[in-house]
């Protein structure tokens, strides 16, 4: 049983959102869940001509707005090349590499809605042949895609509907430990957007009225870096990116408090909005870490990139092994809950 049993919603929320195939390029099914979650709220919702979702909760001071953002496109990859040996080439769609999807189980996803099941592999994988199995490098010429299809040559695949530019999603393979841990791919940052609905739905629930005008974006270009870079609104003052806290040597992130960015590869992050997060987790005795992510850009550093005067921040559960196996714990769901459920009811940073 959770110690946190709102967290238990949070977790259905997250193992839906992973089921649904959404690799950068290629979201429109997983904005569509997102919009019917917020319409049976009554939230007005409106897309913008990138493909992104934007959600308004009217608040009682208009002239200053508030925005905060999620993204639900994940890492996946694109045919590159239909090869001879009746098997595909691939390229990858967002920032990891080739070993980090060996063995992967994949769907094929082609133009005309047809989807074909297969599996990520080495084609030097099988010892009993390949006596460099292990030393070949992982890498787009020597990883491929096994259909699970009858094909043995480029023209059996092509009658299959497959084609060069058709989308490859990753199983996410998503598992509830009795613990209260979370494995899954695309808990980046799957498990931010799961964490914003929960919070507009109970606002919603609670009747509250919040002090600002807040927006909140659910972006589907962030893993190719533009997710969030527009439809800021001219009012917006505070931009918020939950995404995901990055675990690892020299890091201060753990996967059981929020992770609270200061600095990543595009720079410091504002410097009064930190603290404000600081003392409200603080005030409220919510369990956070500070971090620096040193190869790591968020929606908001790529709005600030693009002109927009805005107090920006970056917070998130913390991941492990991100952009590869993911795991996390229920804890750290339930700290950045409350940490964005305190920072919207709280006064805009002064400036």
């Amino acid at each position: 049983m959770s110690t946190y049993p709102k967290v238990n919603e949070t977790k259905e929320l997250i193992k839906q959102l992973v089921s649904i195939p959404s690799p950068s390029g290629n979201t429109t099914k997983v904005i569509q869940f997102v919009e019917e979650f917020l319409e049976d709220l009554q939230v007005e919702t409106k897309r913008n001509r990138k493909g992104g979702l934007i959600a308004t909760l009217p608040g009682t001071n208009e002239e200053e707005h508030r925005m905060l953002t999620a993204h639900v496109d994940t890492l996946g990859a694109m045919v590159k090349e239909v090869k001879s040996n009746g098997r595909l080439r691939l390229d990858l769609i967002g920032g990891f590499k080739y070993n980090a999807i060996e063995g992967e189980y994949c769907e094929i996803h082609t133009s005309s809605g047809k989807v074909f099941t297969g599996t990520i592999l080495m084609h030097q994988t099988s010892v009993h042949v390949y006596k460099e199995a292990g030393d070949a490098k992982r890498n787009q010429e020597n990883m491929e895609v096994r259909i699970d299809a009858k094909v043995e040559n480029a023209e059996d695949i092509r009658k299959l509907g497959i084609e060069v530019g058709d989308f490859v999603s990753f199983d996410p393979r998503v598992q509830f430990a009795d613990n209260g841990f979370i494995k899954s791919r695309h808990l980046d940052d799957k498990a931010s957007v799961a964490i914003l609905l929960q919070l507009i739905k109970r606002v919603k629930e609670e009747k509250l009225t919040l002090p600002y005008t807040t927006h909140f974006l659910i972006s589907n270009n962030e893993e190719i870096g533009y997710g969030g870079n527009s439809n800021v609104t001219p009012e917006t003052i505070e931009y918020l990116a939950v995404d995901m806290g990055a675990m690892g040597d020299g890091q201060s992130t753990d996967e059981f408090t929020v992770s609270i960015c200061v600095k990543d590869a595009s720079g410091p992050y504002h410097y009064g909005l930190r603290k404000h997060l600081v003392q409200l987790a603080e005030k409220n005795k919510i369990g956070y870490k500070l971090d620096i992510y040193p190869y790591y850009g968020s929606d908001a550093s790529a709005a600030i990139r693009s002109g927009h005067d805005i107090i920006h921040g970056l917070i998130g559960p913390g991941i492990d092994s991100s952009h590869a196996y993911e795991r996390t714990h229920e804890e750290s769901l339930h700290h950045t809950e409350q940490l964005v459920y305190e920072y919207v009811k709280s006064e805009i940073v002064s400036y």
